[in-house]
């Protein structure tokens, strides 16, 4: 992905260098020139074609703002209730993602799930063992929000 970085800003620049006068509208069209060569010959690059993850990337940014704001208005129901009624427990959850990368970034997102907390990851990184303070409410939204989030990490990170 960084070569094709690198070479579509050297296509922009050479666009910008090859026309008349040297501007930023001129290297934004070399930029959308570089893309769309890059496009054509992408199948000649081992790494899937760079705007793709950086969508993928987007779509994973845009999940996380959305969970953010729904934990913040959990907690703040939590906070704010007159009587505070709890019931924590430990659970377990299975995950089929691989490395080290893509167990670490799961396990920090759920982290945002209101009240659970990752306590400990297996030793073959295959399961989770959360700590989730309100237990019939916070393993249902754990599990929900973990398939979210399992998808939109394999998306960025097996392609």
């Amino acid at each position: 992905m960084p070569i094709q970085v690198l070479l579509n800003i050297f296509i922009a620049y050479l666009w910008m260098f090859l026309q008349d006068e040297t501007s930023i509208i001129n290297f934004i069209g070399g930029y959308i020139a570089g893309v769309f060569i890059l496009f054509c010959i992408r199948r000649f690059f081992n790494k899937p074609f760079y705007l793709f993850t950086l969508a993928a990337v987007g779509k994973l940014f845009v999940i996380f703002i959305y969970e953010l704001v729904i934990s913040s208005m959990m907690v703040m129901k939590h906070v704010l209730r007159p009587k505070v009624d709890v019931k924590p427990g430990i659970f377990k959850v299975e995950t089929d993602l691989e490395g080290d990368l893509e167990v670490t970034l799961l396990s920090l997102l759920i982290c945002l799930t209101p009240g659970s907390v990752v306590m400990e990851i297996t030793p073959d990184a295959k399961t989770l063992y959360i700590h989730g303070l309100n237990m019939p409410e916070s393993k249902e939204s754990v599990l929900k929000s973990k398939s979210v989030f399992e998808k939109a990490i394999k998306d960025v990170t097996r392609k």
